[in-house]
Parts: structure tokens; sequence; C-alpha cells
């Protein structure tokens, strides 16, 4: 369980609080050309906004866009001031082996206060809680790294997109949507006060783990093989197709799921792990496939048989 950064950040850091910049404000100093991303979010947007040259390092987990990423890769979970420090390489123009900014996403072995301490700008992109959140978080990464246009025009495009997809789907009064979503094969999920929760939520999905959430479980709940099949989802969202090789078939060989009106109605879809765990310029493609999905079901007669 909990074997990618991804989970590992959904259950430790998706309640805390908006990103900090540590070691110097944003604005004021040059565009970097020595930038080191620990988070897989944050390297997918770099490159996206024309970042990317920038970029001399990443973490083990990015892995997107499919080339053209560095060669140099850190472990997030586990980071050495020493890896980070000496990454760079060195010109005229760049004679420190230090990077000029190093992006997280988990603050593992302390080290945004460690590099901070060295006079190295931290970025702390922790998950957003909502879509106004993670496009902040685009455009936070426009200004620092002298980007602004592109990104201010990715955030637009994406906010767009996520605004129409939810115009679209139809009012739907006297059905309820119900739906787990399925982080892993132990059945952690997440609530509408996530991320990716809130997304089903705009498209007038009814989660079935709110139910069940706890202030320890910061929106990401483990729940019961049973606690499911009583609920009886109407959808399904697998976020471990990748993972953990879920599908609507194995699904439906679970105990007890062959009953699930999601299983029996054939609404269990699966998600690409990355995307459906990610909050950069790949959001209006999972937000494309959620209202695709919700639009699917409302029109499926077997659901509401």
């Amino acid at each position: 369980m909990f074997k990618s950064l991804r989970l590992v950040l959904a259950l430790f850091l998706s309640a805390l609080a908006l990103p900090l910049v540590t070691a110097g404000s944003a604005g004021a100093a040059a565009k970097p050309s020595c930038v080191v991303s620990l988070s897989p979010t944050a390297t997918e947007t770099l490159y996206a906004i024309g970042a990317g040259k920038q970029v001399q390092a990443v973490d083990k987990d990015s892995d997107y866009p499919t080339t053209g990423l560095p060669s140099k890769r850190i472990d997030a979970l586990n980071p050495s001031v020493e890896a980070i420090i000496g990454i760079c390489k060195t010109s005229a123009a760049h004679p420190s082996s230090k990077p000029d900014l190093v992006i997280i996403s988990f603050d593992a072995n302390d080290i945004k206060e460690k590099l901070a301490a060295l006079g190295i700008k931290v970025l702390n992109q922790t998950p957003p809680t909502n879509v106004a959140g993670a496009l902040t978080q685009i455009e936070q990464l426009g200004t620092l790294t002298g980007h602004v246009k592109s990104a201010d025009t990715l955030a637009a495009s994406i906010k767009k997109t996520i605004a129409a997809d939810i115009a679209s789907v139809p009012q739907h009064p006297g059905k309820s949507l119900t739906a787990y979503y399925e982080l892993d094969t132990t059945f952690y999920s997440l609530t509408s006060s996530t991320f990716v929760g809130s997304l089903l939520k705009s498209l007038g999905v009814i989660n079935i783990a709110d139910a069940k959430n706890t202030t320890a479980d910061a929106g990401y709940p483990p729940l019961s093989a049973e606690y499911i099949v009583s609920a009886n989802p109407k959808m399904i969202f697998l976020a471990d197709t990748v993972c953990c090789k879920a599908s609507a078939s194995t699904v439906a060989k679970r105990p007890g799921f062959s009953k699930v009106a999601a299983v029996q109605d054939h609404e269990v879809i699966g998600l690409n792990d990355d995307v459906a765990s990610r909050w950069g310029p790949r959001l209006s493609l999972l937000m494309n496939q959620l209202t695709a999905s919700v639009k699917g079901a409302l029109k499926n007669p077997k659901l509401w048989r």
C-alpha cells in the first residue's frame, strides 16, 4: 500500500495551508536558470508553461511529459541536501551548483528548512483542495520562472474547460448519483473536501466516502468492502488501474461486488493513476473524463429502472 508519492501526499498533506515560498520573495529574484522539481505535478506544469529548459533535476515519480525530462533524479520521499545543492551545471552565468529554485509537494526530512538556511528558494506546493488552489499554483510557477503569460493562459484554459463541463451536465432531479472513488485496492477513498472530490461534487455526484470521513482521515478515509457494497454506489471510479491493475472485471470478482449497481450496470470507470492524482496541466483531461462518465451514467436507463 502507498507505493507512490501521490498517495503519501494525499493522506498527509491535502489539508495543509496554501503553499509558501521561503528564502526570498517571489517577485524579487531574476529568472531562474536551474530549477529542481520534487513534485510530479509541478514538473508537468513547468514543461507546459515553457520552463522545461530551466529544469535540471526532477523527482523519481515525474514521468510526464514522456520525453525531454532531465536524467538527474532525486528521491522526493528521502531527499538529501547534498544531492540537491550539487545538482546544477555551473557556468559563467550560473557559477554555483546550487539551484535557484526547488519545488516540493512533500516536506520530507525537513528539506525546506534545510535548503532555505543555505539561501535556496523553496516553493512548497501541497495538494490543493479546490480548483482555485490548483490554478493559483500554476500561476505561481509562472511568476517564479518568468513565464507569467503562458501560465495565466494555461490556468484560464483549465478554468474555462471546467466551467463548461459543469454547465454541460443536465439537471437530474430525482436521480441520486452516488459514487465510490478508489485510490487503491485496500479501499482508501477520498471525500468531497478533497481536490478531486470537489470536482465530482461540482458535477452533482454524491460521494459515499463523505459519511465515513473523520478528522484523522483528512479527507481520505479507509473504507471497507462491506460498506461499499452496502452503500451500493451507482458509479465506481478506479484511480488505481496502473499501480494495482484494478479494472471493471477485477472489481466484479470481489466478494459481494457483483451485486453493486455500478458493477451490474457497467458504470465502473478506469482512470489513469497519474492524471487522476495530479492537479496540473492535464486537469482538463481528468475533468472531461469525469464529466463524460457522469453524463453517461445519467443516460444509462439500467441505473434508474
